[in-house]
């Protein structure tokens, strides 16, 4: 049994980050890797960016030009257009991988799913907005039945539970149509799961 669970790089281990560093989830390598496939991918890496490199970060430049990536002490350069243009072409690319689920970097400009600071021109975060890494923002896009969850939030037994159930889940519902969807295998899969749905039924 395959499970292919995409991941950011760092959260593997890998020293990707700008301060040559790395995030490595202990839950996700010592108890979950056992059972998974990692795709691993760092976004900055991907369109071309060193390590180290310098601190980038979400830029609001207000609704005619909207949010964009840039570097922290240098707004001037900007990495918007790279970043959503690899974001697309590797989600498409992941989406085509049957991909069970997604751990990504807290926080990260790109890679943040939720929460992710959003600054305005004079230098103070945005407060009364909610930003998303952008890498990220199209993965859940593209992909939105896809189980994403961030590293951080893997340390509370609750979330961790539902992202590994969900992963599971989904592989099972890969498999179950994986001769082609029929009204039999819809049946059989929704009678696995009618418990589940009938406990997270509004």
């Amino acid at each position: 049994m395959s499970i292919k669970v995409g991941v950011s790089a760092c959260v593997i281990g890998d020293k990707v980050r700008f301060d040559g560093g790395h995030k490595r989830s202990a839950f996700l390598m010592e108890d979950l890797a056992p059972f998974i496939d990692l795709v691993p991918v760092c976004p900055e890496v991907g369109i071309g960016l060193s390590v180290p490199r310098p601190t980038i970060r979400l830029l609001d430049r207000g609704e005619t030009i909207g949010v964009r990536l840039v570097e922290t002490k240098d707004s001037t350069a900007d990495y918007t257009e790279k970043m959503v243009a690899f974001s697309q072409k590797k989600a498409n690319q992941l989406a085509d991988m049957d991909l069970c689920g997604y751990v990504v970097c807290a926080k990260s400009p790109t890679c943040g799913m939720e929460r992710v600071k959003l600054y305005r021109e004079n230098g103070y975060v945005a407060s009364e907005k909610i930003g998303v890494g952008l890498y990220t923002k199209e993965l859940m896009e593209r992909m939105p039945w896809l189980p994403i969850e961030e590293d951080g939030r893997l340390h509370d037994p609750m979330l961790r539970e539902n992202f590994v159930f969900r992963m599971f889940a989904l592989k099972d519902f890969y498999d179950s149509m994986a001769d082609g969807i029929s009204r039999r295998a819809i049946v059989e899969f929704h009678s696995r799961y009618k418990l589940v749905l009938m406990a997270h039924s509004c």
